[in-house]
């Protein structure tokens, strides 16, 4: 029955982060913008605000649509005639909107409601 502060020690080992996440099989290796935006062959399409900064792989499947990946996780198709990311479903048979689901009301600190 005590306190986690009168127990809590820190962790001898320094935390290192991840490191920059490799794309062996896509074509190339693309940084979103700041506010989510994947910039290619000078079109922008909006991804989503919650990967901005993050390096994402894209693969060219075929001519004009593009494989969208971070990490290991496949994001969904990227059409460059319609500037569009079309999502893939999840594991669970729903699509993964990445963008609508992390958003926040201004001055509310929880998720938005579906």
């Amino acid at each position: 029955m005590k306190c986690p502060a009168e127990i809590y020690t820190a962790s001898p080992k320094p935390y290192r982060g991840i490191g920059e996440p490799q794309y062996p099989f896509h074509d190339k290796m693309v940084t979103l913008t700041n506010c989510g935006r994947l910039c290619l062959y000078r079109k922008k399409i909006n991804l989503s605000t919650c990967l901005a900064g993050q390096a994402v792989g894209i693969k060219e499947v075929e001519d004009g649509i593009w494989l969208v990946s971070f990490m290991e996780y496949d994001l969904g198709y990227v059409d460059l005639e319609e500037k569009t990311l079309q999502p893939l479903e999840t594991p669970s048979g729903q699509k993964c909107y990445l963008c609508l689901r992390n958003n926040l009301f201004t001055m509310c600190p929880v998720r938005t409601p579906r």
